[in-house]
């Protein structure tokens, strides 16, 4: 489908207002983040069917947010209380660069083509390519680090810190990571690039590459979580009180004296630390390792 066409901006049009009411219902988004969501829908979808990729991390994440809050909650104290609404910087943290990315394709390269690296770059075939899996490699590491994050922190054992894999952490530590939570960061990059052959599908495009496709997200979850996580366990500060036994984060406002801090220095917040490593994923992914696993063999 064309970019911006008549059909994609009414389909656009219904996505960014059913988010939006669905937000405004569930009390997921605060008003600012529900009217920054929407924009954010309404452009993704609107520059092609690719974009509902957003509707589905949205929908999931906020079902894994909400799965066992209560047993969450009792590990990290940041997870305590009402804090489920996401906010626009929060929305844009995760969305932003998505949203250059698909403004670009739609710009320069017009309307959504099949995923093909040949070795003839001079069709554009190649760049479309690469910009399409870097959006494709950015959903898929939302995605997984979100399951990664609030299914993983549910693991009946304790986390090794990504840096020290020799040491267990407190579960809900930045940077600690889990059989469970690293399978759920594959599979939800999966999920992503299953949708993908499906949205693929009802535009009319080729989906040759539907292995390759579910492969590179799944490949995308794992990259992107592990750079999530490496972040965290250095630029982000965990602290624990055993007392509560409960994690706190540098940037919680009720830490307690007893909290000893046990990984990172405080130099970003969580919503930098998924900024980042979803813009090191993106490039990562849309211009090193797509270009091999869809290599023309």
């Amino acid at each position: 489908m064309d970019p911006f066409s008549i059909s994609t901006l009414s389909i656009a049009t219904l996505v960014a207002t059913a988010l939006g009411l669905r937000a405004t219902k569930k009390k997921t988004l605060t008003p600012l983040g529900v009217a920054t969501g929407c924009t954010v829908g309404f452009l993704l979808v609107a520059t092609g069917l690719r974009g509902m990729n957003l509707l589905f991390f949205y929908q999931i994440g906020t079902m894994a947010t909400r799965f066992k809050k209560s047993i969450k909650e009792k590990r990290d104290a940041t997870l305590a209380g009402d804090h489920s609404a996401r906010g626009a910087v929060q929305v844009l943290c995760v969305s932003l660069t998505t949203v250059v990315l698909s403004l670009i394709h739609a710009i320069w390269i017009g309307r959504e083509r099949p995923v093909a690296f040949p070795k003839d770059r001079s069709d554009g075939v190649f760049l479309a390519s690469c910009l399409t899996c870097a959006v494709l490699a950015h959903h898929a590491t939302c995605l997984a680090d979100t399951l990664a994050s609030e299914l993983g922190i549910l693991s009946t054992r304790s986390p090794i810190l990504i840096t020290q894999p020799w040491r267990f952490v407190p579960p809900g530590t930045n940077g600690g990571i889990t059989i469970t939570g690293t399978v759920w960061s594959i599979a939800g990059g999966a999920m992503i690039g299953c949708l993908t052959v499906v949205m693929d599908w009802f535009s009319g495009l080729s989906p040759l590459n539907a292995t390759q496709m579910i492969f590179f997200g799944g490949t995308m979850g794992l990259v992107g979580s592990m750079l999530d996580s490496l972040l965290g366990a250095t630029l982000q500060s965990s602290y624990y009180d055993k007392d509560q036994k409960l994690i706190y984060h540098a940037n919680s406002d009720d830490v307690p004296k007893s909290a000893k801090r046990i990984s990172g220095i405080n130099i970003l917040t969580n919503e930098q630390v998924n900024f980042f490593s979803a813009l090191a994923s993106a490039l990562l992914g849309g211009f090193v390792i797509a270009p091999i696993i869809f290599r023309e063999r």
